[in-house]
């Protein structure tokens, strides 16, 4: 019973075990918090189009649900700059210029992805965040990031724009600045909140950034009277979190699914990214799927409730870490104080600028460009280099929702390629070494007269059956004439579907048709399974598989290696370096 509560209420296991040594600190960690999540969860309701007040309604719902269903005790939820231009891009054409249907539809999207994510949780699918690697998320990631700033130079310049793409948005705003609609009053509030904001940053000042410009700003609007002189973000309608899904119709459902879609998967892959990080830092361990569900039912929740969709902070998360956080309390008292802050003291945002608020916006954004880590990716892989380039002109070029699409294919993509050309290498002897090795890294190795040993690191599937078949017949011609067996080193192979099952078979016909024959060596038991399932065992009998490559070898030999006496498992090379070769015998 104890085990069922952890697993589906992990903050009420928390709950039971909570030690009074962690009050302080969570309260701590949760007053420092909040100070990110107001304006945080502001700037980002305006950057998906939506009144400000949606941003902490996001904030509250989702804080509480989380700390009840989620499996983190560190993470925190709430609005996203990777999320805010996506929710934008989907429910603002659907909404045409109505505010309170753009909520309804926010909310109705928050449903949806928390629904996905909950079922796909139930079903344990954590593993989706694998189709994202790690390149295609950073050229995704600095889209992102570009098309934020764009869309926020305008307020912080003091200006407003109307435009559909980023491109129209770069244009507006280059004619809105040369047409001189730039305002001096918001520009310096705007700008000088990015200057400290970025030097409190690089001093490693212990108050953030963000609460000074905040805290600065609405004072000296307020002392000086700027309110009416410059753009504010006005007054907050004070009241709790309510739904808001009046006027939805079922064919919002069917426009919203693709989106909904995407944002699942990239607000579950940033949050389980940071979960884990996190909790291996602490010691921990978070189940994939248990998180899945956990951010799903936050989702939910907070979409009942006037929200829109979230995903863990990778800004918030590490304060509230380096706060002291020690469980999911740090998110209830944050969303206590949000909502106190709502029913007490609405009113403070009309001091609050709104050129400030986009600087805050434009910093979060700041943070999300990796230029280190597109440096490594050029210099480490020229492929994933380019697929990471080719994922930020999706985003760019065709936009958000387009470009989800387009890092997924490319992910998928970046697997074809790798598996349809991968490392391959035929082996040889080496004297007075155990074992067979890559004949091209090692020169002092020598093939065993009659005998070609190749090995070809992939899964064989469709795209690569004929690849591996063209190869193994170029070794056996490069050996000359005399061959009579090939082996295959099997251990790397760890897949055959039924494309490459006919490029084998037909690889069989033609060894065959030259006295030549086929083995197999060190091939795993599931993939013999696959060849008896595909009916090859009176092919494939049983006398052409072998344990190791050196039983096959001296099998075929009939004599075994005598240059090995005294010697050690030692696999160790000479230049040139030889790494550890898998399938070696």
């Amino acid at each position: 019973m104890t085990n069922a509560i952890g697993r589906w209420l992990p903050g009420v296991g928390t709950a039971r075990n909570y030690r009074r040594a962690w009050l302080w600190p969570d309260l701590r960690a949760g007053l420092v918090v909040t100070a990110l999540l107001i304006p945080a969860g502001m700037g980002y309701a305006e950057v998906a189009g939506l009144p400000p007040e949606t941003g902490l309604y996001a904030t509250i719902v989702p804080l509480i649900a989380y700390a009840v269903f989620g499996p983190s005790r560190i993470l925190v939820l709430g609005p996203d700059s990777s999320l805010a231009p996506i929710i934008a891009a989907s429910i603002l054409p659907l909404a045409l210029g109505d505010s309170e249907r753009a909520v309804a539809l926010a909310g109705l999207l928050a449903i949806m992805v928390g629904l996905l994510l909950l079922i796909g949780g139930i079903l344990r699918l954590g593993f989706v965040t694998d189709l994202l690697s790690k390149p295609i998320r950073v050229g995704y990631l600095n889209a992102i990031a570009l098309i934020v700033i764009i869309s926020q130079i305008p307020k912080l310049l003091g200006f407003s724009i109307d435009a559909e793409s980023v491109w129209q948005e770069v244009v507006a705003s280059f004619t809105g600045i040369r047409l001189g609609e730039v305002q001096p009053l918001a520009t310096a509030f705007g700008v000088g909140s990015l200057i400290v904001i970025f030097a409190l940053k690089w001093l490693r000042s212990p108050v953030p950034g963000v609460l000074v410009v905040v805290v600065v700003a609405m004072a000296v609007t307020a002392i000086f009277g700027l309110a009416e002189a410059l753009p504010v973000v006005g007054a907050l309608p004070q009241g709790l979190p309510a739904p808001a899904l009046e006027g939805l119709q079922w064919a919002d459902v069917g426009a919203l699914a693709l989106p909904a879609a995407g944002i699942a998967l990239v607000a579950f892959t940033d949050s389980a990214v940071l979960s884990r990080t996190f909790a291996a830092r602490r010691g921990e361990t978070v189940d994939g799927s248990q998180e899945m569900s956990g951010i799903g039912l936050a989702n939910i929740a907070g979409g009942l409730l006037g929200g829109f969709p979230v995903s863990a902070s990778s800004s918030r998360t590490p304060v509230a870490e380096q706060a002291g956080s020690r469980t999911q309390l740090t998110g209830v008292v944050g969303a206590v104080v949000i909502l106190a802050f709502i029913l007490l003291v609405p009113g403070l945002t009309a001091f609050l600028p709104s050129a400030t608020l986009a600087a805050i916006v434009i910093s979060a954004a700041v943070g999300l460009i990796d230029v280190r880590g597109v440096r490594r990716l050029v210099r480490m892989d020229t492929v994933d280099a380019t697929l990471s380039a080719a994922a930020f002109l999706g985003v760019v070029v065709f936009g958000v929702l387009q470009g989800i699409v387009v890092t997924i294919g490319l992910s998928l993509l970046a697997f074809v390629i790798r598996s349809w050309r991968p490392y391959r290498a035929e082996l040889g002897r080496i004297p007075g070494r155990r074992g067979y090795h890559d004949l091209s890294r090692n020169p002092q190795g020598s093939r065993i007269p009659g005998i070609v040993i190749v090995r070809f690191d992939a899964p064989l599937f469709f795209a690569n059956g004929a690849t591996f078949d063209d190869w193994v017949r170029s070794c056996v011609r490069a050996a000359g004439p005399g061959v009579h067996s090939v082996i295959l080193a099997s251990e790397p192979i760890t897949d055959i579907d039924t494309t490459a099952i006919d490029e084998l078979v037909e690889l069989d016909d033609f060894l065959s048709a030259h006295g030549i024959r086929l083995l197999f060596a060190e091939m795993k038991g599931p993939v013999v399974d696959v060849l008896r399932r595909y009916g090859m065992t009176e092919r494939f009998t049983p006398d052409r598989f072998a344990p190791t490559v050196g039983a096959a070898v001296d099998e075929l030999t009939g004599t075994i290696r005598g240059d090995l006496e005294g010697t050690k498992w030692d696999d160790t090379p000479d230049a040139p370096p030889d790494p550890p070769q898998p399938g070696s015998g």
